[in-house]
């Protein structure tokens, strides 16, 4: 009797060794010796993450909420959707209204993850959840310590206008914006 033979792209890797070699504030570095799915045995450094929250604050009026922040890996100053690491026990919905009431001041009536993806998926296990926050009701932030934030409001033309000038560089937002404008804001086709 002839075995049934399962595709590699449905097995799971077989781990033979893991240590935690960096454990920081924000991230950690472990080390995995494995047998990979198509049957390849390596090391790979994987960075550790509790995961992420990016929040698309959208007023009554159509204009969304951006923040801007010095982001010291890239010496610069850069504009972006609100964003933070999700805190123990928190899922994208508590993390995000976390972060956004942090940051902005505002909280949402509404909000829901409308995308996930995994940024840097060669070497990092952080996964980003992309969230949509509505019925938005201003007040006091309250950033970290080390947050110095300007809050802004763009219209979708000016953001658009942002990203194909290259003011706009921050992957997460941009991935963000576009796929909502493109697949979330647009009028909805009639069924045929």
């Amino acid at each position: 009797m002839a075995t049934k033979r399962v595709p590699f792209h449905k097995k799971e890797a077989q781990i033979l060794h893991s240590e935690i070699i960096f454990q920081g504030k924000s991230f950690g570095v472990r080390r995995d010796e494995l047998i990979e799915p198509t049957g390849v045995r390596t090391m790979r450094e994987v960075v550790t993450h509790p995961g992420s929250v990016v929040v698309l604050p959208v007023l009554e009026d159509g204009r969304i909420v951006m923040v801007r922040q010095y982001r010291h890996a890239t010496r610069q100053f850069l504009w972006e959707l609100v964003a933070g690491r999700m805190e123990a026990g928190e899922n994208p919905r508590q993390g995000a209204a976390r972060e956004l009431q942090e940051e902005t001041g505002y909280r949402a009536k509404r909000i829901r993850v409308f995308m996930s993806f995994y940024p840097t998926p060669g070497f990092l296990e952080e996964r980003m959840f992309l969230l949509l926050a509505e019925g938005l009701t201003a007040g006091p932030a309250s950033p970290e310590d080390d947050e110095k934030l300007e809050v802004r409001m763009y219209t979708p033309g000016e953001i658009e206008r942002m990203i194909q000038r290259g003011i706009l560089r921050d992957g997460k937002s941009i991935a963000g914006l576009l796929y909502y404008f493109r697949f979330v804001k647009r009028p909805k086709r009639a069924q045929k």
